[in-house]
C-alpha cells in the first residue's frame, strides 16, 4: 500500500480571503414575510423575480442563504458572484436596484 502524498495546507495564522458579493434570483414576487429571513441582504422585487445581494459573503454564509430559500420552498434561477464594486444600484444591467 502506498502512503498518501502530502501538500502543505494554509496555516492557521493566515488571513482568509474575504467574500465576495453575490446577487441571487428567485422566481416571483417574494412576500414581506419570506423576505425577513433574509434580513441581511437588499432585497429587490423587479418582476418576474425577486433579487436578493449580499455583500462580501463567503462560502458558508452563501450556502447559508440556499439553504433557506430551499426550505421556504422558493425557485432559485440564478446565483452569480458580482465583479468587485458592483452591489445593488451599481450595475447599468438593473436599473430598477436600489
Amino acid at each position: 500500500m502506498g502512503t498518501a502524498e502530502e501538500r502543505p495546507g494554509p496555516e492557521r495564522d493566515e488571513a482568509r480571503p474575504v467574500g465576495g458579493d453575490f446577487e441571487i434570483r428567485i422566481k416571483g414576487r417574494v412576500s414581506q414575510a419570506f423576505r425577513s429571513a433574509f434580513a441581511e441582504l437588499t432585497v429587490t422585487v423587479s418582476p418576474p423575480e425577486t433579487v436578493l445581494h449580499g455583500a462580501r459573503l463567503d462560502q458558508a454564509a452563501l450556502y447559508g442563504i440556499l439553504d433557506r430559500i430551499q426550505a421556504l420552498g422558493l425557485e432559485l434561477v440564478e446565483v452569480r458572484r458580482l465583479p468587485e464594486g458592483r452591489g445593488p444600484g451599481m450595475d447599468p444591467a438593473f436599473p430598477d436596484s436600489p
